[in-house]
């Protein structure tokens, strides 16, 4: 392996290395005429004037840099901030044990286990350099949930790419994929879900959203504050590197252009090894009560972590920049603060454990080093060769960021969008099965999801191509988890705040069609640039809906992550809220698969159907058009069709159970009987097309050898019943109108990644030369 040292300067790099290394505080306050590179940094005019006002001279070049990074887009929220408080005004919910603020939230699911789950965004670090790109999002987002205390258990993941056959799809997606399967199985998680969906907004924008999970008991859970003086500040993992320099500031906060790639040495740089080391030395450290607070280092670095640490705290608190362990000598104190180097943590310990906690770490060979201890006062205050650089308030820094209450306006174009319906009636429904099912939304992933351990820890109950991942907690109980991600872009764009809640409720049904019952709501934001007022409008309406649709099925939002600037020049990608689901089984072993496995057993259709052709798969893959309204939302139904699933899954009512989504019954069928080869003859009644392409929500296909139980069930619910035939055969027949042999579906469903992409072993484990540092 080689170690990469210093990279090439990129902006944020080179703004840094322009100003003088050893600008003290002192030499801050005698010169408060001296230019800074403030906007080079990512802060705009007025930001750098108030922090002049807060420090009451000019910062250091040091304090720039912290300033900068942890005031970016990414760091503060500025621009959403004023929109997400919705969030906080939701109902408590008593599953709730840790909310927004923390790493990641922390719900109750039974028995004295909690499980914390957060999925977070590395779009524009995945364009510049796919690998590395993907593959610290998923580092990043495993540190997250170690911190509150938990094992982390699964990850998933939501792509988005450009048109499927697009040149720069071709050089994105392929090393997307091989990062997050590289890292994840590297660190022995299994990935059980997520997405892949191509659009042409995406083109030189793609959308890596990474999800984990963690379990742990109640009394686990850990939380991100310095408390009492006296106490140790410890670095412990990888050593301190010249990746990541502007990252979140430069690289995730700002709209690419023509020279976004060239923004290379703003991407992070991951080894997984490391990160497992890490894993195992901090659930041991926790487990002997070690330390009384802990972040990760991620967006921001060292100085996220010292400058969080110490606001949640009451105190504050003092660092030696000469004690932290360098990849890279030649590193300036401000590139030390903003590197964002992998694989590393902040951890308090008291005094007297300090030595134990030493010994914990030397013993998973993971490097970790005192730099600096909490005190008393308000202050954060950083040393380099025996000078002070860095004097602070660090809730200035940290928690006190700007907030703007961006300008929105509805977008000009959105009436005539809506106005444009699509057509309603299909020309040849055998073509448009064939079309809907092997388009790049619509086909097999398994081009993807053979690059992923899926089973690894051998508690993987579903995984990848199940409607959600299934996971079992305890061996004892079965107690279990369901988590499903999904995010319709199409919906959103034609009308964000339902589109949103269209999609949440797509997450929800997901994890109830599993059996299992929904409890909590993570999110990942990714919208455009905030200083367009129809972003802002798009977003705003967005996070409505979702707060709204999360009262309306009792759900809190346990955290989340917004990514904006997600943009090309003046071309925003659609709105895409990535809504994340998490639900509770009390017995994994009475879940429910998607696939039919049984010849003879009735296929009913749970839900009602309406010709809703809004944003539909079929518009898109058969007409090439996107517009009208989506389809109806009906949380209600959602709410009924959840509770029916629960009560047939811990019943044994149903042997299988798919929810009806993208595709509509057509792409919902096809996945069911390919699974196992099992066929159906089938009939549907009234407007073909509606009954085949539609996607109106609240509805799943299921199949029993008791239907009349299964009706009175739904009767009780109030949940309409259709029955549409009986499974058996070898092919997909639907009565007067078309005959599919599953040899020919299967043919075309799995055929168009390949096609496309090439064989997946060239992309397992492939590693680009020269990325992975030694530490």
């Amino acid at each position: 392996m080689t170690t990469v040292e210093h990279p090439a300067d990129g902006p944020a790099d080179a703004a840094v290395r322009a100003m003088p290394d050893l600008d003290t505080v002192e030499r801050a306050g005698t010169t408060p005429g001296e230019q800074q590179p403030f906007a080079e940094l990512g802060l705009k005019d007025d930001e750098y004037a108030r922090i002049r006002e807060i420090l009451g001279r000019r910062p250091t070049t040091a304090e720039l840099a912290m300033y900068s990074v942890m005031w970016s887009e990414h760091c503060s929220y500025k621009s959403s901030r004023v929109h997400l408080r919705r969030f906080g005004d939701l109902p408590k919910s008593d599953a709730l044990l840790v909310g927004m603020g923390e790493n990641a939230g922390v719900v109750d699911v039974g028995e004295g286990w909690a499980v914390t789950f957060k999925v977070e965004s590395h779009n524009h670090p995945s364009y510049v350099e796919p690998y590395q790109g993907a593959a610290t999002g998923v580092g990043g987002i495993v540190r997250d949930i170690l911190t509150m205390g938990a094992r982390p258990v699964a990850v998933m993941d939501s792509l988005r790419f450009g048109a499927a056959d697009a040149p720069d799809t071709a050089r994105v997606l392929p090393g997307v994929v091989a990062g997050v399967g590289g890292y994840g199985n590297c660190l022995g998680l299994p990935n059980i879900g997520g997405e892949l969906l191509f659009d042409d907004c995406y083109a030189g924008n793609p959308l890596v959203n990474a999800l984990c999970v963690g379990v742990m008991k109640h009394s686990d859970v850990r939380l991100a504050k310095a408390e009492g003086a006296g106490n140790k500040v410890v670095l412990f993992g990888a050593r301190t590197g010249g990746d990541g320099i502007g990252g979140v500031s430069v690289l995730a906060s700002e709209t690419f252009d023509s020279e976004g790639p060239a923004k290379r040495p703003a991407v992070q740089v991951g080894d997984p090894f490391t990160e497992k080391l890490l894993i195992e030395a901090c659930l041991e450290i926790f487990a002997a009560d070690l330390v009384t607070g802990i972040q990760d280092l991620g967006g921001a670095g060292i100085s996220c972590a010292t400058s969080e640490l110490a606001a949640a705290g009451s105190g504050g608190m003092t660092i030696d920049l000469d004690a932290v362990p360098l990849r890279d000598s030649t590193l300036t104190p401000a590139e030390i603060l903003m590197s964002e180097s992998q694989e590393r943590m902040c951890a308090i310990v008291e005094p007297g454990k300090v030595a134990e906690f030493l010994a914990v770490c030397a013993k998973w060979d993971v490097l970790a080093t005192v730099i600096g201890e909490v005190t008393d006062g308000d202050r954060l205050t950083i040393d380099w060769h025996g000078e002070r650089i860095v004097d602070v308030p660090p809730r200035t820094v940290a928690l006190e960021g700007p907030v703007y209450e961006r300008p929105m306006s509805r977008p000009a174009d959105l009436d005539a969008l809506q106005a444009d319906a699509p057509p309603s009636s299909s020309a040849d429904l055998r073509a448009d099965w064939l079309a809907v099912v092997s388009s790049p939304d619509g086909a097999d992933k398994t081009w993807v999801t053979e690059q992923y351990d899926r089973y690894v820890r051998g508690n993987t109950v579903l995984a990848q191509p199940e409607d959600a991942g299934v996971l079992r907690i305890d061996e004892q109980s079965n107690r279990g988890i369901a988590l499903a991600l999904d995010g319709n872009a199409r919906f959103a764009r034609l009308d964000p705040y339902t589109g949103t809640q269209l999609n949440l409720a797509e997450a929800y049904r997901n994890v109830a069609v599993s059996g299992a019952r929904p409890l909590a709501v993570t999110n990942c934001l990714n919208f455009g640039s905030p200083e367009e007022p129809e972003v802002m409008w798009q977003f705003a309406e967005a996070v409505r809906g979702l707060a709204d649709g999360c009262r309306a099925l009792g759900l809190p939002v346990t955290g989340g992550n917004v990514s904006l600037y997600n943009q090309t020049g003046e071309t925003a990608i659609n709105p895409t809220p990535v809504i994340g689901v998490l639900g509770v089984h009390a017995d994994v072993t009475r879940r429910l698969p998607s696939g039919w496995r049984a010849e003879g057993e009735t296929v009913l259709l749970l839900g009602e159907t309406r010709p809703e052709f809004g944003g539909s798969a079929w518009a898109g893959v058969v007409h090439g058009h996107l517009g009208g309204l989506p389809p109806v939302l009906d949380l209600a139904a959602e709410q009924a069709l959840a509770e029916l699933m629960v009560g047939l899954a811990a019943e044994g009512g149903v042997s299988s159970a798919h929810d009806l989504a993208d595709g509509g019954l057509a792409q919902a069928l096809t996945e069911s009987a390919l699974r196992y080869g099992v066929g159906a003859q089938l009939r549907v009644a009234g407007d073909p097309t509606a009954a085949l392409f539609a996607e109106s929500g609240a509805r799943a296909v299921v199949t029993t050898a008791d239907a009349d139980g299964v009706r009175a069930a739904a009767a009780a619910a109030g949940v309409p019943v259709t029955e549409l035939g009986t499974t058996g055969g070898d092919a997909l027949t639907v009565e007067g109108l078309v005959e599919l042999p599953l040899a020919e579906l299967r043919a075309a469903w799995t055929a168009t990644l390949p096609a496309l992409f090439g064989s997946p072993e060239l992309a397992v484990g492939t590693v680009p030369a020269g990325t992975v540092p030694t530490s």
